[in-house]
């Protein structure tokens, strides 16, 4: 499926993006919202989406919202939130069974952008404030959910790693915001923090299925009605440079130790050399055959796990390892020594071969579901680029060695964070 054929519309307020296809039974409605990650709001902004898919004007409680999606052949729908670059993006997602595959023909999939239409528009407010027993029970879930990154020491050590990486610039801020500020939210202010949303962020609507073109934009034109707005921009090339690597250590109660290297990578999405980047990257950490799982976890033993991903829109790249807390300076050299190696050109071109083949797996086994399809086209909304699919895997494939050293060449070390146990 390398041919996707997105119809991309500018309306009043926010772009639609259809994709006709026949490869799923379902139908997908996505709305994504965009706006720079703020210290001041990033906490409101985290409990927003979960008030808003409790309960609409409409469905006044969650019990009656989600029995009407059962109504709707057992539609499901979820809200998520992410960071892309120095953006934070909230995502409402309802999917719908098609109706030409049911004995009736129900108007399914204008009754699910209805449903959406009414999350977004409709809200369940009363007196300019959201319903007052939603917000606190979602308070107390949004504390929950920023606990549980602090219970689950993989994802801890890398949300520190970020922390001390990308001090004073927005990309350290946590995407469920900060617990010291959940309590003195009110149900006042998050409907005037909604407000700027609905007023403010950028918008960007996808229709994902085997869909008649004209007559989405029909519903969507009657039934998304959006202020105007210029969407912020920020510059996500802004960094703190550093002397020399930091080094942060922190104690805890832990049994395993979790080594976390941050590195600029000095390339974005988008940028002439993010193929090679990215080939680099499966090369050095990112798969199973790549020299941080072979060196630091089989030949050396010294890693539960070990392995590198990308910050495709801010220009990172972690590496994650689990190791005994005796073993940080050898971890620490070994993934030093893999990094010099990339940089030297000291690989084959059978890596260079099966990396290509598995980023053009992993890429086409992730367009192969309609959620998926919709992650690597928004890929180009948030950074205002335009690569399609195709140019993605023929760059991929283009890509040479010396490209990839050049890229290897370009990323520097930033910060070491090694989360340690209270005997060291």
């Amino acid at each position: 499926m390398t041919d996707i054929n997105e119809v991309v519309k500018k309306k009043q307020g926010y772009t639609l993006h259809i994709v006709k296809t026949d490869k799923y039974k379902t139908n997908n409605l996505v709305m994504k919202m965009k706006a720079p990650l703020d210290q001041e709001t990033v906490t409101l902004r985290g409990l927003l989406p979960h008030v808003m898919q409790s309960s609409t004007k409409t469905y006044p409680n969650t019990t009656k919202l989600r029995t009407y999606l059962d109504e709707l052949y057992g539609a499901s729908f979820f809200t998520d939130l992410a960071k892309k670059g120095e953006y934070h993006i909230v995502s409402f997602s309802v999917e719908i069974a098609n109706e030409k595959f049911l004995k009736d023909s129900e108007p399914l999939l204008e009754k699910g952008l209805e449903f959406l239409s009414d999350v977004i528009l409709n809200p369940n407010i009363e007196d300019d404030q959201f319903d007052e027993r939603t917000v606190e029970k979602e308070k107390r879930n949004q504390k929950v959910r920023i606990q549980a990154v602090y219970d689950d020491k993989m994802r801890y050590a890398n949300s520190r790693l970020v922390e001390e990486m990308c001090k004073d610039e927005r990309f350290a801020l946590h995407v469920n915001g900060m617990k010291e500020n959940v309590d003195s939210i009110n149900s006042k202010e998050l409907y005037e923090y909604y407000q700027n949303v609905i007023s403010e962020d950028q918008m960007d609507l996808y229709v994902i299925g085997d869909v008649d073109i004209d007559q989405v934009e029909n519903f969507c034109d009657r039934l998304f009605s959006l202020p105007e707005r210029k969407a912020v921009q920020v510059d996500s090339s802004e960094v703190k440079r550093k002397e020399k690597e930091n080094v942060v250590k922190e104690k805890q109660d832990v049994k395993q130790g979790k080594l976390n290297m941050g590195y600029r990578t000095n390339t974005q999405f988008g940028d002439k050399d993010y193929f090679a980047l990215q080939v680099f990257n499966g090369i050095f950490g990112g798969f199973s055959h790549s020299k941080l799982f072979i060196n630091v976890r089989e030949k050396a033993s010294l890693a539960y796990y070990a392995a590198s991903r990308l910050e495709s829109h801010k220009g990172l790249m972690m590496v994650m390892s689990g190791i005994e807390f005796k073993n940080y300076d050898q971890a620490v050299g070994i993934i030093n020594e893999q990094l010099e190696a990339m940089r030297n050109g000291d690989f084959t071109d059978g890596e260079v071969e099966q990396t290509k083949a598995v980023i053009k797996n992993q890429l086409l086994e992730t367009v192969d579901t309609s959620r998926g399809l919709i992650e690597v086209l928004y890929h180009n909304a948030v950074s205002n680029k335009q690569i399609d699919l195709k140019t993605w895997l023929g760059e991929v494939e283009r890509t040479t060695k010396e490209e990839i050293i050049a890229a290897a060449n370009k990323v520097e070390l930033d910060t070491i964070y090694f989360l340690t146990g209270m005997e060291e």
